[in-house]
């Protein structure tokens, strides 16, 4: 019933906070619809995570900036929102709140989206027990990999991909 994808996410998102994770894992799912095609409440939904790994690392401008657009995002995409399986109307409380707070420069507390299909719930709380994480634990704010994440992960693979594509970029240009 629900994508394999935003099941990672949620169980990034409430079990080890790994925001970097739930943007890589949902991202990758965008990017399967064509463009022209990709659904805008996949983005709205990478941007709240982005959000929160931003004010995590007390990067406010960063955070507000992507807590306005998924908000913006969201506002427009309550339907879809709902057959997410989230409360749409406590979802937009929770991110104006939210959003507020970034505004103010305080400090980064989890929080939860709203699930309210029992099913998708089950589910998320099951892969997560599965994988020994303890569905709506807080963020460790100790473990530095997880906060910073973008700057200590390994990189080959992303570089290796970019020299790829510019190899390909440059034989199609005739270069």
């Amino acid at each position: 019933m629900f994508d394999q994808a935003y099941i990672d996410y949620l169980i990034h998102f409430h079990a080890d906070r790994d925001y970097f994770e739930c943007h890589e894992v949902l991202e990758e799912h965008w990017k399967e619809d064509p463009p022209g095609k990709r659904k805008a409440y996949w983005v709205g939904m990478i941007q709240i995570a982005v959000s929160l790994y931003h004010q995590r690392r007390n990067n406010f401008t960063g955070a507000e900036r992507m807590m306005e657009s998924a908000l913006h995002i969201l506002q427009a995409k309550r339907e879809e929102i709902r057959l997410l399986g989230l409360d749409d109307h406590e979802l937009i409380q929770i991110l104006s709140k939210r959003l507020k707070s970034i505004q103010k420069n305080e400090p980064y507390e989890s929080i939860h989206l709203p699930i309210n299909n029992r099913e998708l719930m089950n589910v998320c709380v099951e892969k997560a027990k599965d994988k020994n994480l303890t569905w709506g634990a807080v963020s460790d704010l100790t473990d530095s990999f997880l906060v910073h994440k973008h700057k200590l992960r390994d990189r080959k693979d992303v570089i290796a991909e970019r020299k790829k594509m510019s190899i390909l970029k440059n034989k199609s240009r005739g270069k």
